[in-house]
């Protein structure tokens, strides 16, 4: 896949994300360099990064970082296994289609929620994937994509645990939870939409 591959050359170009420099072009909000080399991080408003540089691709590019070989792999193995199912039930373009939509609204929902800072990966996307397979599995009461239920536990107990400070206990750092959140409401909303379509070709 694709995306798995831009994911990991980022992640090694940029030794994981420590080389701002390389970075600063896929993240979210645009960032001042020179307040770096100074030694701290400052974020251009959002208004200076989109509408007045036009920017547009950060909406869509924070997916591709990572900062961690730990968030890679976990990250890049989720897709390759969820993703692929639903490239082969349902077609390249509803997979691409389903993580773009997915990565503009868990950057969205991670930046206006979580604040501006430094964040990135497929998370997000993934949640979004994980939306999309429930909703569909649920409406045509089959296991389509070949998905164990205690997939869809797991998740939704990673989220909570997110958002309850428990992972940063255990040494997984700053968890992205409005991105994960985001990320599985856009997937329930585009399962929702393509579950309309179809049932509309069908009476059509």
């Amino acid at each position: 896949m694709p995306i798995i591959l831009i994911s990991i050359l980022i992640a090694l170009l940029s030794n994981y994300g420590s080389v701002l420099v390389f970075i600063e072009p896929l993240t979210f909000i645009k960032i001042d360099l020179n307040s770096y080399q100074s030694g701290y991080v400052n974020f251009y408003p959002l208004e200076i990064t989109y509408f007045q540089n036009n920017e547009w691709w950060r909406l869509i590019t924070p997916m591709f970082i990572h900062f961690s070989i730990t968030h890679l792999v976990f990250n890049c193995l989720w897709i390759y296994v969820i993703g692929s199912k639903i490239e082969q039930n349902d077609g390249h373009f509803t997979f691409f289609s389903l993580v773009i939509f997915s990565a503009v609204v868990s950057n969205l929902a991670q930046h206006f929620f979580g604040g501006s800072s430094l964040f990135g990966g497929l998370s997000g996307v993934i949640y979004g994937l994980l939306g999309y397979c429930m909703v569909i599995e649920f409406e045509i009461k089959e296991e389509r994509y070949d998905l164990p239920p205690a997939i869809y536990l797991f998740m939704l107990i990673w989220l909570i645990l997110g958002f309850l400070g428990i992972l940063n206990l255990f040494g997984f750092g700053n968890v992205a939870n409005y991105a994960h959140l985001g990320g599985l409401i856009s997937g329930i909303i585009f399962g929702m939409i393509t579950v309309y379509l179809l049932i509309r070709d069908i009476n059509e």
